[in-house]
């Protein structure tokens, strides 16, 4: 008897089913910490699998956890008071990785294959644009039919399993109690709450730099690389405000310098042409390749200069806001998308100025008027008009898409059809990438390279694309001689195009894109640098302007026009006798000087400061400067509604 109440009256651990809070089976002793232990374990293999898929290097991966108090272990721990956050709203003990893993896993692979294509990695604000990956996926299918019918068998796979697996959990995992479920929310929402508020890079936090979280937004591929993919994504979050630059005030916009040039144009106005034609680069600058006939014979004989492209082998809608408004990415958030972030209200751009002094302002593009925003992007801009698929005629195809002789068709028509001077703002379809082999049954060129017939193959693609928009050119220039009118062309490339293994068979670059932060100035100017034209029908070609900046073009376009603005050709003039390119990573002055990663140095030329403020102040500021800067848009700024 003794011996059996010694035994009864023993402390049994209370941390049972029969405590129904712990949602465990019976006679499994000590569930809490069980349970925590394998929502930790849980979170370090997803996250591990994540950072592999990202990464593509096993070897990579294991060197991310290898040190203590790295970012890769925060995010185990972040990971796993989301998977007891979601336990608890789900009411079942890990059911939450059945959403958090599929969810993740498919960031990761879109993740990866961004980098692998576009060379940056996966931001926040690539959801705003998603509807444009999908209306891509018909070329994309096109290119690769069976990776494309691997993925759709998986998709249909993977969610049906996910399914079955989530009703299976449902029906034999017992629910949680209220206790329960109030206590994992009682842990997991503060502490969350708490990693949410450090993760505003643009404020100092001492608990993310004891973690060694350190944002690195002037070099995404290095912050990504160093965080991980998690925490940088994360970071990536806060880029949609803009803060305003140190010093910004009313009193700093009154003490910028200003110029002593006003708005005027010419009696006979000129009209004013510009093609941004889509991916065009002289494929001839490919090493050991040759390219015969010369797929740019017209763009190598009235080239004024390069574009220098903020970007690689994407990211149109980049290159089209620097070339209108004459502001730069580079004062922007890195990754930051103005068409699809920023521009909410009526917005300078020579399209207002050109429309007030009496211009018709048209945009004209063979795509969908929702991608890149462009429909509300184009209105508050100023144009009076934008024909796009919906509006333009029935366009012929070259290849799968509109040709470019179809477009240049449509704007000589109604240039010649407009009694008022028009400013037409062009962008072409034809040569959008992947450039899959035999794109053209009938090509017109011929490609030798030591490279696989593959590669060779989508080489001659390109290049047959590329002659096409040659030739538009050509025939914009022999109309526009004949035009009584007075008449300027620009004609440029917004990027290089994506080739992907053709630059890698051809030596041009280690990876299939070129890297963000270039190893010298040498090399970002020779993977960001297309043909530049700038033609009037007057005086013939601008000529050597070198390298410059899409923000510089509309001072190049309304010099060579002979008009003159406050800021166009006033202040962007100025600047422009300073440097030729302003690129995030990168200064370059008229003489050749470069200055990389100036940003980041303490002293900043004064000018490139006055050039931030300036754009602030009419993009997200009071406007301050609007009155001596940009006078057409004083008294006319409305929200618009879109």
């Amino acid at each position: 008897m003794t011996k059996s109440s010694k035994r009864s009256g023993k402390a049994v651990p209370q941390f049972l089913e029969d405590d129904p809070s712990t949602g465990y089976l019976p006679g499994r002793r000590w569930p809490v910490v069980r349970y925590g232990l394998i929502s930790l374990a849980i979170a370090a293999i997803l996250v591990f699998a994540i950072e592999l898929i990202v990464r593509g290097d096993f070897a990579g991966t294991v060197s991310f956890f290898l040190q203590p108090l790295k970012p890769g272990w925060t995010t185990i721990v972040v990971f796993a008071l989301i998977l007891i956050g979601l336990d608890a709203v789900l009411g079942r003990s890990h059911q939450s990785l059945m959403i958090v893993a599929p969810l993740t896993l498919s960031l990761a692979f879109v993740g990866h294959q961004k980098s692998h294509y576009l060379g940056d990695p996966l931001y926040p604000t690539d959801f705003l644009y998603a509807r444009q990956i999908v209306a891509l996926l018909p070329l994309l299918v096109r290119d690769r039919p069976m990776t494309a019918l691997a993925m759709v068998v998986g998709i249909v796979a993977g969610l049906s399993l996910l399914v079955y697996g989530w009703r299976l959990w449902r029906r034999k995992v017992l629910a949680l109690s209220r206790k329960g479920r109030l206590a994992r929310l009682t842990l997991a929402v503060p502490l969350l709450a708490f990693f949410v508020s450090i993760m505003d890079y643009a404020t100092f936090s001492w608990t993310r730099d004891r973690l060694q979280i350190i944002p690195i937004m002037w070099d995404q591929k290095e912050n990504y690389a160093s965080n991980g993919f998690a925490l940088a994504f994360a970071l990536n979050v806060p880029m949609a405000h803009v803060s305003a630059p140190a010093g910004y005030s009313d009193k700093a916009i009154a003490a910028i310098e200003r110029s002593a040039v006003t708005a005027s144009v010419p009696a006979e106005k000129p009209d004013i042409i510009v093609v941004m034609s889509e991916s065009f680069w002289d494929p001839t600058k490919l090493p050991g390749v040759t390219i015969t006939p010369d797929p740019i014979p017209n763009v190598r004989a009235l080239r004024s200069g390069y574009m220098f492209s903020p970007e690689f082998g994407g990211m149109t809608a980049n290159i089209e806001f620097e070339a209108l408004t004459g502001f730069s990415n580079a004062f922007l958030p890195a990754g930051s998308i103005p068409y699809q972030q920023y521009v909410r209200t009526p917005t300078p751009s020579m399209a207002t100025f050109l429309k007030s002094e009496g211009y018709q302002a048209r945009a004209i593009h063979p795509g969908t008027n929702w991608f890149w925003n462009r429909g509300a992007v184009y209105a508050d801009f100023g144009f009076n008009d934008f024909k796009s698929e919906e509006t333009l005629p029935p366009m012929e195809k070259r290849g799968p898409l509109a040709s470019d002789a179809a477009m240049t068709d449509e704007i000589i028509r109604e240039a010649d059809a407009s009694e008022q001077p028009v400013f037409f703002f062009a962008v072409s379809l034809q040569n959008h990438g992947p450039y899959e082999p035999n794109r053209y049954y009938n090509p017109t060129h011929k490609v030798q390279a030591p490279i696989s017939q593959w590669a060779r193959e989508s080489l001659l693609s390109y290049a047959e694309g590329s002659a096409d928009a040659d030739r538009g050119l050509e025939r914009l220039v022999e109309w526009a001689k004949k035009r009584s009118r007075p008449t300027v062309i620009a004609f440029f490339g917004d990027h290089l195009p994506p080739l992907g293994p053709v630059y890698v068979e051809t030596g041009f670059l280690k990876d299939n894109v070129a890297p963000r932060k270039e190893a010298s100035p040498q090399d970002a100017l020779q993977h960001h640098e297309t043909p530049l034209v700038i033609w009037s029908n007057r005086t013939g070609p601008a000529e050597d302007l070198g390298a410059v900046s899409p923000a510089f073009l509309p001072y190049h376009i309304l010099k060579t026009a002979g008009i003159t603005h406050p800021y166009y050709t006033g202040f962007l003039g100025e600047m422009r006798e300073r440097y030729r390119v302003v690129d995030r990573n990168l200064l370059l002055t008229p003489a050749g000087e470069a200055t990389p990663d100036w940003a980041r140095q303490k002293d900043i030329d004064p000018a490139i400061r006055d050039f931030r403020l300036l754009q602030y102040d009419m993009m997200f500021g009071k406007r301050h400067a609007a009155p001596d800067f940009f006078p057409e848009t004083v008294d006319k700024v409305v929200a618009h509604m879109s």
